[in-house]
């Protein structure tokens, strides 16, 4: 079944988030399809906090993947800020 889910990066303390499209076999950290975004949870000042391709997420539920949690709430945000 394909997910779209994060991807834990950054350093130890410092998470930082890419939002990918994967099949839930491959590992969390391991390979994916596609990049559709990314999530920094500890951004401060002009950072950019969460950028998402809203179109390639659309794209990808009508094909029938899945959201996690955390990426559903992260892209009802998006939808949020875009509208």
């Amino acid at each position: 079944m394909v997910t779209i889910r994060l991807q834990r990066g950054g350093a130890k303390k410092r998470p930082f988030y890419q939002v990918v499209v994967a099949d839930s076999r491959f590992a969390r950290d391991g390979r994916f399809i596609e990049r559709v975004g990314f999530f920094n949870p500890i951004a401060g000042g002009t950072e950019e906090k969460l950028r998402l391709d809203l179109e390639r997420v659309d794209h990808w539920v009508a094909q029938g993947a899945a959201l996690s949690d955390r990426v559903a709430n992260l892209v009802k945000t998006a939808k949020k800020a875009a509208a």
